[in-house]
């Protein structure tokens, strides 16, 4: 926040407010005003500011909400990296409140999912969670500045014609419905965090449209896989082993699977960006693996969307100490799970607790 305040000149608007909830009622008050909210925490700050997501997936407001994810629970370790707020970020609002949730891979990656981020929750008219962590957060890399021009594009707009105009009114492509900043001449409006009346805005409690408004909110979130692009993959379509996994883990893994494949093992690795909805990409390719392990620095959250998802056994290699895998800790993990002696007798902490060795 420090280093955008010194961006006035470009019209940047800083806000330290006194709390994580006030924080993101200022940044919805910022949408509802008609610019480009964005408001950031680590994973107790996300707990705090729980209700107010709830109140923007209500009110269809176009939030980007940053979740730097340290060791947890509580003050936890706030020094330290975790990937322990995926369940968080998927469930941990009452009610039915699906958010789009995606995850940066690297430092450099962050510049890219913060545009694509602003991308989702403008042309869907939702709150969208960016997902980043200690390792990334203090970490750094080469990037090469990119040419703007060559960026892809994306509208923004204001609805300012008042003809025909119903607050969820709905674009049939992305369920969006209008942005209008208040006091925009004949288009007065009401929102708020009471159930609203699918068409006029008015509020309702009949329950065909709470039923209606529930499905709706969710189908616009699951829309988004039609802005996704292809997934990350390395390796074969099919194999033995495909790796997946998400957020700052990317090097470990991607050289790991990359080290066994120059090895001639059929192993594959999956990095997702986008954990709500899943990529599109990962259900064409699951299946055509013998094992999938899954990768990532919780107790298995991942893991555990994916056996739902697609109804796989999948394997856990999990690692809770506050630090990144090492590149050894996978590729042993999966020469286990290939049945060839581990290269090394480490006694790391990392376990593989799906299947027993034998499997």
């Amino acid at each position: 926040m420090h280093s955008l305040a010194k961006y006035k000149n470009f019209g940047t608007l800083t806000f330290q407010a006194e709390d994580e909830i006030a924080a993101m009622g200022a940044a919805l008050g910022a949408a509802y005003g008609g610019s480009i909210a964005v408001t950031a925490s680590s994973g107790p700050g996300i707990a705090l500011k729980g209700e107010a997501m709830g109140l923007g997936v209500m009110t269809e407001l176009p939030v980007v909400i940053l979740n730097i994810q340290r060791g947890g629970p509580s003050t936890g370790l706030p020094t330290k990296t975790e990937q322990s707020d995926l369940f968080q970020s998927l469930y941990g609002r009452n009610g039915e409140s699906p958010l789009p949730v995606l995850a940066a891979k690297s430092p450099g990656d962050t510049f890219y999912c913060a545009i694509e981020a602003v991308k989702i929750a403008t042309k869907y008219m939702v709150p969208v969670i960016l997902l980043s962590d200690g390792y990334i957060a203090n970490g750094s890399e080469p990037w090469l500045l990119p040419n703007l021009e060559t960026l892809p594009r994306f509208d923004v707009t204001h609805r300012t014609d008042p003809n025909n105009y119903f607050v969820y009114e709905r674009d049939p492509n992305t369920l969006a419905r209008a942005w209008v900043i208040p006091g925009t001449p004949g288009l007065e409006h009401r929102i708020g965090g009471i159930e609203k009346d699918a068409l006029t805005g008015n509020i309702s409690y009949a329950p065909e449209n709470h039923e209606k408004q529930t499905h709706v909110r969710q189908d616009k979130v699951d829309r988004v896989a039609q802005d996704i692009g292809e997934l990350d993959l390395s390796g074969p379509e099919s194999g033995d082993v495909l790796l997946i996994g998400w957020g700052g883990t990317f090097g470990s893994l991607r050289q790991a699977q990359q080290s066994l494949a120059a090895q001639g093992k059929s192993v594959s690795h999956a990095h997702l960006r986008w954990l709500s909805p899943l990529e599109p990409g990962l259900k064409k390719i699951i299946h055509n693996f013998k094992r999938v392990i899954v990768a990532e620095l919780n107790m298995g959250q991942l893991r555990a969307v994916i056996r739902a998802t697609y109804l796989i056994d999948a394997i856990g290699l999990n690692k809770i100490q506050g630090m990144p895998f090492k590149v050894s800790e996978v590729t042993e993990a999966v020469e286990r799970e290939l049945g060839i002696a581990p290269g090394s007798s480490s006694t790391a902490p990392v376990r593989s607790d799906a299947l027993p060795a034998n499997a």
